[in-house]
């Protein structure tokens, strides 16, 4: 939602430049408040131990626009944009009186740090029980699929 109304915005403001005449412009002593818009979402995800040399690693990624080291930058941020649609937290920790099912899903983990819509992120993730393999598979395509 937030980038559907950057860019609604951009294009607003964009046609109204166009449409105010280059004298008027000239003389507005107010410049239009565009990089209140232009705010870019910036992670930093490190992935290890999947069992994938392919998918372990140090990826950039940036939202609004989409782009970075990501392989798929542009699916993960709408999976971000999705969630917080919802007003779910991404990043959030399962919390401590959650039961989860005493399951291994691997070794792996991942650290996400960063700036998430405004805010610092420094997030840790694994698949030591149900509940993180769950939260896992929740932010999949920002953490690679695991699954075989």
């Amino acid at each position: 939602m937030l980038r559907s109304l950057a860019l609604t915005a951009t294009a607003s403001a964009a046609a109204l430049a166009a449409a105010v005449p280059a004298t008027a412009a000239a003389a507005s002593p107010l410049p239009l408040p565009l990089p209140l818009l232009e705010r870019t979402d910036r992670l930093t995800v490190i992935v290890s131990a999947t069992g994938n040399t392919r998918t372990d690693g140090r990826y950039e990624l940036e939202c609004n626009p989409d782009g970075g080291t990501h392989p798929v930058a542009e699916a993960a941020c709408d999976r971000l944009e999705e969630l917080s649609q919802g007003q779910q937290d991404p990043f959030a920790p399962v919390p401590t009186e959650r039961m989860c099912t005493q399951q291994s899903g691997g070794p792996a983990t991942a650290r996400v740090t960063g700036t998430w819509q405004g805010r610092h992120v420094d997030a840790t993730f694994n698949r030591s029980n149900g509940c993180e393999i769950s939260r896992w598979q929740t932010l999949e395509p920002v953490l690679p699929n695991t699954r075989s």
